[in-house]
């Protein structure tokens, strides 16, 4: 009988324990004030004050010290429980994924990739296609040339075998091209031997440790994700996987990671431009050496990077993270924000306190907001808004859009011959909803896009410039990019241009609508 109860009173206590585990895992990090941490809060603040004043568009912020947070915003309506397309950021996941097959034996590095896909090669296989290892692809020196990606992606249905039929101009490992659809076969390979997606496969060894939850990323058409691309986290779970590797693999004092494979996947592989003057070398992150589907950066740094200006930033001798989301269309300029303001604020030792710094940091992060014109009374005009206008044949496939304006809200009908969209706006407000219509992507174009995702959350304002046009701002909030509609009455007639915010302002669509 006290046999039992020692044995029952033991299993509790370890179940508890699993319980104390897991909650570590999934909880957010210990916070700490940036002094503590030897970090200055000034300098962090004259970083946000940088960022207003830059033409770089940001939407959220994590920085660690010593694995604990010190500084979180994010600019409104972008918010802490969204998470954010991370476009080639998603790359050293799937990099994450081969580290992890490797570590069980599945693969090695030097395996042939045709050696993974013996029905779908072309009739000839060249000798550098038959040379190509999944150490060249991790690298981005599989040999083709061009980037054979945004074409490829939207004209096949299977892109392993069209990645397969590419030529390899060059032997394999000596020169460096960057190719989504390289990174695309990494994840094919991984469900190859696994016979799992990448994020299934992942999901135990890595986001369930780190306390990841709710990530999403898209397929292609055979059911592969796109590996490259489409991983959708929160800003929390990009700093965690930046800090695995600051740790080498571990968390929570337990190896995560394949022994060795945090160092070896952050480090140099190729230089980009080997021929390149050592004064471009040295003013750019993008000709410091590519990893495994990771970039070095200047001042021993290194990061997991995405267009438009995600970022994941490793920093081992300062012992710090800096995760990133943004829009912006210079991620140079970006990135030397943070080597300008940030970088210099790491100090070795704690730092005195400063409780006036510290609390004026914490009141910027709290009230970080994109722009947003202000609220105004509405011209007696909108009225004659609130029909239907039918829209001539155009490229965007809308047949009809239809407006409603009540008070300080507007909700606008948009449709196609088959999808009917309803979408809200606010006055001076984010109306928040969400749609099945797909934003703007980089990668839009291609085949599958958007499958396999969940409804997309949307942020909504609108404004009159004039009696007679109204602006609508649509925000894909769990992206980087944002649509705007600029509507103009004129009688019983609509012209409506609708541009894309990455193509900062080079592109627009011009739809024509009669009243009905």
């Amino acid at each position: 009988m006290q046999y039992k109860k020692i044995l029952t009173g033991t299993i509790a206590l370890l179940l508890f324990a699993q319980m104390a585990v897991n909650a570590q895992s999934k909880r957010s990090f210990v916070k700490s004030i940036p002094e503590a941490e030897g970090v200055s809060s000034e300098a962090i603040s004259q970083f946000l004050d940088a960022v207003g004043k830059s033409k770089n568009e940001l939407h959220s912020i994590i920085m660690l010290r010593h694995g604990k947070l010190i500084a979180q915003g994010w600019w409104n309506p972008y918010g802490p429980d969204l998470k954010h397309t991370l476009y080639s950021c998603s790359k050293s996941f799937t990099a994450t994924a081969i580290g992890f097959a490797i570590g069980e034996k599945k693969l090695t590095v030097n395996d042939k990739v045709i050696s993974f896909f013996p029905d779908q090669l072309p009739a000839v296989i060249s000798p550098n296609l038959a040379a190509l290892t999944v150490k060249d692809v991790l690298s981005m020196s599989d040999g083709q040339d061009p980037d054979p990606t945004f074409t490829h992606v939207s004209m096949d249905s299977d892109w392993v075998k069209s990645f397969l039929s590419v030529p390899v101009v060059y032997k394999p490992g000596t020169t460096f091209l960057y190719n989504s659809l390289g990174t695309y076969m990494l994840s094919a390979i991984v469900q190859k031997v696994t016979g799992q997606k990448v994020i299934d496969y992942l999901k135990p060894r890595l986001f369930d440790p780190l306390g990841i939850e709710g990530m999403d990323w898209e397929i292609d058409p055979k059911g592969i994700n796109t590996g490259g691309w489409g991983l959708r986290l929160k800003t929390e779970d990009m700093a965690k996987f930046g800090q695995l590797f600051l740790q080498k693999g571990k968390w929570n004092g337990k190896q995560i990671l394949p022994m060795g494979w945090a160092e070896d996947a952050s480090t140099a592989k190729i230089i980009q431009h080997p021929d390149y003057p050592q004064s471009k070398k040295d003013s750019s992150d993008w000709e410091q050496g590519y990893c495994y589907q990771m970039w070095r950066c200047r001042h021993n740094a290194f990061r997991a990077d995405g267009a438009f200006g995600q970022y994941i930033i490793v920093l081992p001798e300062q012992d710090a993270v800096i995760a990133i989301t943004a829009e912006t269309a210079d991620m140079q300029d970006e990135i030397n924000l943070v080597w300008k303001y940030l970088l210099p604020a790491f100090y070795k030792n704690k730092l005195p306190e400063n409780k006036m710094a510290a609390s004026v940091l914490e009141q910027k992060l709290a009230w970080l907001a994109l722009a947003l014109p202000a609220k105004k009374a509405l011209p007696a005009t909108r009225e004659s808004f609130n029909k239907t206008f039918t829209l001539e044949p155009n490229s965007r496939l809308f047949k009809s859009i239809a407006f409603d304006f009540k008070d300080d809200l507007c909700n606008v009908t948009l449709a196609t011959d088959t999808m009917t969209y309803q979408l809200d706006f606010g006055n001076g407000a984010w109306q928040k909803g969400e749609t099945t219509k797909h934003g703007p992507s980089l990668v839009g174009g291609a085949k599958a896009s958007f499958v396999g995702l969940p409804p997309l959350k949307i942020a909504g304002s609108f404004n009159f410039t004039d009696d007679h046009t109204v602006v609508l701002q649509l925000r894909y909030i769990e992206s980087p990019h944002t649509e705007k509609f600029t509507c103009h009455l004129d009688g019983n007639s609509l012209t409506l241009d609708i541009e894309n915010s990455f193509d900062y302002g080079t592109k627009k669509t011009t739809l024509k609508g009669t009243a009905q």
